[in-house]
């Protein structure tokens, strides 16, 4: 053991028993029971009590020998809790000599100290023989960081010999070590706290925080974006009607000439004939006409009348044969045809101008960016922004703005949004057209805290209308 004091195979013996008794304890509270109270069999006592450190709390005594619980509102209780705290803000040993020499790297505080009444504070020592007898022994428990777990309170009447001094300051071990164990695990976050506490390392972080702070960077945003045709042709409906059917897919490549849709021809097929007939009889009645007037003058003034009958219902058939040949549309030029299902269109009907698809050039195309009014930063044409596509994680696209819309409008998502249009800069490859993705709009720069604080402080400023 410690020094030069010899101890017996019996109480070493119980020392081994005491440590493997402390080490099994499974909670906190049946180790606070074996410290106060089993503890006997090694040192004999008349009173014992176990002081629980609270770290920043002043701490408070958890058990005391003989009471299955401890009443935090006992006299008693409230007395010892006053004498413990005296006791750890004492930074030097009592006044009577340590009875058993502190081992190679501990303090004389980290080891049993004996006191009496003589070395507490008169409004303590005043209450010592109501409660306890005439010699105390203080046995810290510290842990391997030097930290103080608590500590053990010893009380009986004959002075406590090195021996007995010697074996509780081994146990004082075992008992701090068994107390790590019911510890809570500290999080990094805690740990990160705690070694700022000293004060280089703290100023330095200070420092570097407020560094960082000021430190500039490109305020950007998100937005989500899409591929679109550029300068894409429109084909509309040339008149009235209904569709009848879609010779083209969607996203199906068509040449000049090729046909796209025509239109119902029940309507204007029926016009047609119609128109048909009339001049038919037109022509005919202007002959009849026409064969009388060589002998009557009355034949020949109404041939005049006739004639312009005929005139016009040869302008009627000539209007319904135009209309009737216009309901087949053709492409003017080359591209991919843009619009949604097709059944989606067949039967539905149009009028004059209504759009039904697009012929785009796949080779030609731009990047059309939604910007949430939420996210709304000072973007101006030239300002870049990058494409991430949705399907391809490892591609981006670079672009810079052309146009930004000066009012909102709300997205297909139903989100207040600018419309931002851009186009794709550099020799690389071009997006496939209608691919999706988050296009990252970067704008000026400012100061890294603003970058991090701009919504928080955009909605506090809103929810308390300064």
């Amino acid at each position: 053991m410690t020094g030069n004091i010899h101890i017996d195979a019996t109480r070493l013996a119980l020392l081994w028993q005491l440590s493997a008794r402390a080490r099994a304890a499974e909670t906190e509270a049946a180790l606070a029971f074996t410290i106060v109270n089993e503890t006997q069999v090694l040192v004999p006592y008349r009173q014992a009590a176990w002081w629980h450190a609270g770290g920043a709390l002043p701490g408070a005594v958890a058990a005391v020998s003989g009471l299955p619980q401890c009443d935090p509102a006992a006299p008693y209780v409230q007395w010892l809790n006053a004498v413990c705290r005296r006791l750890t803000r004492r930074p030097a040993p009592p006044p009577e000599t340590l009875q058993a020499p502190a081992p190679a790297g501990e303090t004389p505080q980290a080891q049993p100290q004996t006191f009496t009444a003589d070395d507490l504070p008169t409004e303590l020592a005043a209450d010592w023989a109501a409660w306890w007898p005439a010699r105390a022994l203080w046995v810290p428990l510290i842990d391997a960081r030097q930290r103080i777990l608590g500590a053990v309170l010893f009380a009986r009447e004959d002075p406590f010999n090195p021996q007995e001094v010697a074996l509780l300051a081994e146990l004082a071990h075992v008992w701090a070590h068994a107390l790590r164990a019911f510890e809570p695990q500290i999080s990094p976050f805690s740990r990160a706290l705690a070694s700022l506490r000293q004060g280089k390392l703290r100023k330095r972080v200070l420092i570097a925080l407020a560094l960082a702070c000021v430190m500039p960077v490109p305020l950007s945003v998100l937005a989500p974006a899409e591929v679109t045709a550029k300068d894409p042709f429109v084909v509309r409906s040339p008149l009235d009607g209904v569709i009848d059917r879609l010779q083209v897919q969607p996203n199906q490549h068509v040449v000049a000439g090729t046909p796209l849709f025509s239109l119902d021809a029940t309507t204007l097929a029926s016009r047609d004939a119609l128109a048909r007939k009339n001049f038919d009889a037109a022509q005919e009645e202007y002959r009849q006409t026409a064969q009388l007037a060589v002998t009557s003058d009355k034949d020949r003034l109404d041939m005049a009348v006739k004639k312009g009958k005929l005139d016009a219902s040869a302008v009627e058939l000539d209007y319904a044969a135009a209309q009737l040949a216009r309901l087949r549309i053709t492409a003017t030029r080359a591209g991919v045809a843009v619009f949604s299902d097709p059944n989606d269109w067949v039967g539905r009907a149009v009028s004059v101008g209504e759009k039904v698809m697009l012929l785009a050039d796949p080779a030609h195309v731009e990047l059309t960016a939604y910007l949430p009014v939420a996210e709304n930063v000072e973007v101006k044409p030239g300002a870049t922004l990058t494409l991430y596509p949705k399907s391809s994680p490892l591609v981006s696209y670079a672009a810079h703005v052309d146009t930004i819309a000066y009012r909102a409008e709300p997205t297909p998502d139903g989100v207040l949004a600018y419309r931002i249009k851009a186009s794709f800069t550099g020799d690389a490859p071009r997006p496939e057209l209608g691919m999706m993705g988050t296009a990252r709009i970067h704008g000026r720069w400012v100061p890294l805290v603003y970058y991090l604080l701009r919504r928080p402080l955009a909605a506090t400023r809103q929810w308390l209308g300064w």
